[in-house]
């Protein structure tokens, strides 16, 4: 019993000093954040009125940044603070007390699993929301990116019917030259017309000056009119895809749509796929760049902590410029989305096995 309680004390001592740095160098990294920010917005926030700029923008921008940069947070906090207790001789005084360096490790992996499921939660459900309030303020005052019409757009709205519209124009939320047809064991049954079509809410759209036309056998029924309410299953987000559309979706939203997508035929979905993969991917990141860091760090060394910081921004910066290059072979098509957002896991996976092997020794 006397031996397991200096343990639990050193478990806890760990996990604030870790979680604590963890905190620390966000607030301080996001203070510059906002200076630098601040300096290249500085026309837009102008512009825009101050409630927007700090509820709309800054309260939805910094936790998405901190996100973002969440490995670069755990390895820097890591590197921090496991050379602070090297340097004070803390780790050879664990060691020696009879605690084993995989022992040592424990309690690294508990606050590396507290920000995993913090990162997952964050990207996955409470950020996705605030960035619909942030991403629509910088189209507002900085740089519109909304993608605000789309032409000759062809889509698959259910199984056998195929949609067409001419122009699709979203300000006015209408399209015009509609067609759908419906097939049946590849025979055409159906075909509507019309000059205009309107979008109105969810899958309700409003067709202008139409005709249908039926076939049944060797006959044709034609009808037509000026003004029909019909519901539709598709809406405009699913062929007008603006480029940050990815990052309001929460993963249950993204897998819903990336799944509808695909039975859609739509193409343009790989940012899509490539933002679930990566939400994943950054969690089990927590817990690689946690190994890396305590396994440089542990041991005191003569240039002191600052040898080990550089070589953990090195690895950390490293990582991340590593994802966003792989992350481009899913887009041209070189891998899968999963395949290219694990590469940067798995080779930092078996740097940190090799690392701990030779830092346990």
């Amino acid at each position: 019993m006397q031996l397991k309680r200096p343990l639990k004390i050193l478990d806890w001592y760990i996990i604030r000093k870790f979680l604590g740095t963890y905190v620390f160098a966000i607030i301080l990294i996001l203070a510059i954040t906002i200076m630098f920010d601040i300096n290249e917005k500085l026309d837009a926030f102008t512009k825009a009125p101050l409630k927007a700029t700090i509820f709309d923008y800054f309260v939805n921008f910094l936790p998405y940044f901190a996100n973002q940069f969440s490995p670069l947070f755990t390895f820097i906090a890591v590197i921090f603070f496991t050379s602070k207790l090297a340097d004070n001789s803390e780790i050879i005084a664990i060691l020696s007390s009879g605690v084993s360096y995989r022992r040592l490790l424990r309690p690294y992996m508990i606050s590396a699993a507290v920000i995993a499921g913090a990162t997952y939660v964050l990207s996955a459900y409470v950020i996705p929301p605030a960035n619909v309030k942030r991403i629509d303020y910088m189209n507002t005052y900085v740089k519109n990116k909304r993608v605000e019409y789309g032409s000759n757009i062809m889509i698959q709205v259910a199984r056998g019917e195929i949609a067409y519209m001419s122009r699709y124009d979203a300000p006015t939320r209408t399209g015009v030259k509609f067609s759908l047809e419906k097939f049946e064991d590849k025979q055409l049954v159906s075909r509507l017309t019309a000059q205009t079509i309107k979008w109105d809410t969810l899958y309700r759209w409003r067709v202008q000056n139409y005709l249908i036309r039926d076939f049944r056998g060797n006959r044709e029924y034609i009808t037509s009119g000026t003004a029909l309410d019909t519901i539709i299953p598709f809406e405009p987000r699913d062929f007008l895809i603006s480029k940050n559309d990815h990052e309001t979706l929460t993963n249950p939203q993204l897998s819903t749509y990336i799944s509808r997508q695909k039975e859609r035929g739509v193409a343009n979905i790989k940012s899509f796929e490539i933002e679930l993969q990566r939400r994943y991917a950054m969690c089990a990141a927590a817990f690689i760049l946690t190994v890396i860091g305590m396994s440089l760090s542990s041991r005191k060394v003569k240039g002191g902590m600052g040898i080990n910081i550089g070589i953990g921004l090195a690895l950390s910066f490293s990582y991340i410029l590593f994802m966003t290059v792989t992350s481009t072979f899913a887009v041209s098509g070189l891998t899968s989305p999963m395949v290219a957002m694990w590469i940067p896991n798995f080779i930092y996976a078996i740097i940190a096995v090799v690392l701990y092997r030779k830092a346990s020794r």
